[in-house]
């Protein structure tokens, strides 16, 4: 039985990026030959660049009974230590100057908040996954072992208004 599922999609402006980068291949193919030629190849250049927005920002996380699964890599529940919900900068931390290069993480770069997962297990040398969540707390519940984690901060240390609320 699954008690969370989450699916990391791509935002929409990757998937316009894509399409503007295949347009302006086509639209440089009808300055220099004709219209047949010219679609032809924003179909090509489309195709592929569509499909690398869709293979990279598709990602799904899933909590069932056996523990975590993120794409194709999963932990069992026996496992996980404490989870620990990260917000925008703890997050940011855990990427730059507070990272472990023997971390496994699975991040996107369009989202700034994920979870976590120390690895109780001493034959791992992996210390813990590093996983982008939209939804960080509803991940740690799910996974439990949340007994020493902070809540979120009440601002940003590094001065950062959070994205969606920028001044200006």
């Amino acid at each position: 039985m699954t008690t969370y599922r989450e699916r990391l999609t791509a935002p929409a402006s990757w998937w316009l990026a894509a399409l503007v980068f295949a347009a302006a291949w086509g639209w440089i193919m009808l300055v220099a030959t004709n219209w047949p030629i010219a679609i032809v190849t924003t179909a090509i250049v489309a195709g592929p660049g569509l499909y690398v927005v869709w293979r990279y920002g598709s990602l799904l996380i899933a909590v069932d009974s056996d523990g975590l699964r993120v794409g194709r890599a999963s932990i069992d529940r026996a496992h996980i230590g404490a989870v620990e919900p990260l917000h925008r900068a703890a997050y940011r931390l855990k990427l730059g100057t507070g990272a472990d290069a023997r971390a496994y993480l699975v991040t996107r770069p369009y989202i700034d908040r994920g979870v976590l997962i120390p690895l109780a297990d001493d034959s791992d040398p992996t210390p813990y996954w590093l996983v982008s969540s939209r939804r960080p707390d509803a991940l740690a519940a799910a996974l439990g072992h949340t007994e020493n984690a902070p809540t979120a901060p009440a601002h940003d240390p590094n001065g950062d208004p959070p994205r969606g609320e920028e001044e200006g």
